[in-house]
């Protein structure tokens, strides 16, 4: 097979996958293509920070690094688990000794194999994620000990029950309020994940293990939201399209490592203000997206948005804020602290839950906190919970003086034109509005 120019994979890379049992070709094709996308839309841009290529690295190291160390930590005994929500708690799975990774795809080249079995009007995040499962080309498919689904929308919940069929499944059942007995089914539900880990491991939780989690958690959180603090700047130091390489890398990196390179990469943004280092000129529109996440193989819209000449300077997004929003709050105890992680968790602010008045505040809140000229609304094409509630959004930030924008596409480049146009058009209509 030949290799695409900057070829994110290497012969060793080709042999992992075979062994693996995947379809080597097929693979190295899905792989080249999200390269293809990663060169154009990220790695090509100008002005980025020397600590990006370690993030570079992860994203790159996805299905080749990560993979083979993955392969490593279980032989020695540990236990791989994939997740695809950041409803799952890490601190639980990284107490008994197991290694947590997203699994959700965000390429289209993966799509056209899972509308082979199933609708074409689902979203595209599920249908890519599918779409690597069913084309024999995700390499942690082979790996995982434990995939752990959630009940945040329709597609993902029917998808469970068809991957569910193999075994080694487990689905968390998420309330659709935040009421005293929603908080009790969620808190049920946590002690039944962590007796599944406990199962899964051979492992008991015990107190010292737990809290060392929670600490290492909360200490990435703290680092995540640092680094999206020093976005306040004008201009930024860093662009929203790097931004969210880092979150992506969240999903997939070893925790205490990822946190160790977010710390320095704080570090050289400091600096950057300091010096008027920016890829942005000063008065540059600021921008914040809001609604669903861009994972691994998506930068889309950051990529439109910032082309257009806008800066993304935050993101209320499961690959923004909502993954890194609120610690967890240090308990003494085992069963305690357990308590204070499934309280944590249901404070993310998915757009499934109803009523959602919180997520509404939240965002006119941080468009406010980051200065932000206009809010682009991303919808993931299918995804009804955000494209309904996105017009509760609007009248909100319509409330609030906030301008807004709705975009709704999926991962296919068909679009990009024409959402190129409207994102000008609405930047446009930014600049009338401050000379007025």
């Amino acid at each position: 097979m030949k290799h695409a120019p900057h070829s994110p994979f290497s012969r060793e890379d080709e042999k992992l996958w075979a062994e693996l049992g995947l379809d080597v070709e097929l693979h190295g094709q899905i792989l080249s293509s999200i390269n293809a996308q990663f060169v154009k839309q990220v790695a090509g841009r100008p002005g980025r920070p020397a600590a990006m290529a370690y993030f570079d690295g992860v994203i790159h190291g996805s299905h080749g690094a990560r993979v083979r160390e993955i392969r490593e930590k279980q032989a020695a005994g540990a236990k791989f688990v994939g997740t695809f929500c950041v409803f799952v708690p890490e601190e639980i799975v990284l107490a008994l000794g197991a290694i947590p990774v997203a699994l959700c795809g965000g390429t289209a080249a993966s799509i056209p194999y899972a509308e082979q079995h199933f609708p074409r009007n689902m979203c595209p995040l599920v249908k890519s994620t599918l779409g690597l499962a069913y084309s024999n080309t995700c390499p942690y498919s082979p790996l995982e000990d434990l995939a752990v689904g959630e009940t945040t929308c329709d597609a993902k919940k029917k998808t469970w029950d068809i991957l569910a069929r193999g075994g080694g499944f487990h689905v968390l059942e998420l309330p659709q309020k935040k009421g005293p007995a929603d908080r009790a089914l969620w808190l049920g539900e946590v002690r039944a994940f962590a007796a599944r880990m406990e199962e899964l491991t051979g492992r008991t939780l015990d107190e010292p293990r737990l809290a060392a989690a929670v600490r290492l958690m909360n200490r990435m959180r703290r680092a995540l939201a640092r680094m999206h603090e020093l976005r306040k700047a004008d201009p930024p130091p860093l662009s929203g399209t790097d931004a969210l390489v880092v979150m992506q890398s969240a999903l997939i990196d070893d925790k205490e490592r990822f946190t160790e390179n977010v710390e320095r990469l704080n570090d050289e943004l400091d600096e950057r203000i300091r010096r008027g280092v920016s890829p942005f000129r000063p008065g540059t529109k600021r921008l914040l997206v809001a609604g669903c996440p861009s994972v691994v193989g998506n930068w889309k819209l950051h990529y439109l948005i910032e082309t257009a000449g806008a800066a993304i300077v935050a993101d209320e997004t499961c690959t923004g804020t909502r993954y890194f929003s609120r610690g967890v709050e240090e308990r003494a105890g085992v069963e305690a602290q357990v308590e204070a992680i499934a309280e944590r968790y249901l404070t993310i602010d998915c757009s499934c839950f109803t009523p959602n008045a919180e997520r509404l505040e939240n965002i006119v809140r941080l468009s406010r906190y980051f200065r932000a000229d206009g809010v682009v609304q991303y919808i993931l094409q299918a995804c009804h919970t955000y494209e309904i509630e996105a017009i509760n959004v609007a009248a909100a930030l319509k409330e609030a003086g906030v301008p807004s924008l709705k975009i709704e596409t999926d991962y296919a480049e068909e679009d990009a034109g024409r959402l190129g146009i409207r994102i000008e058009a609405f930047l446009e209509s930014l600049e009338h509005r401050n000379a007025g």
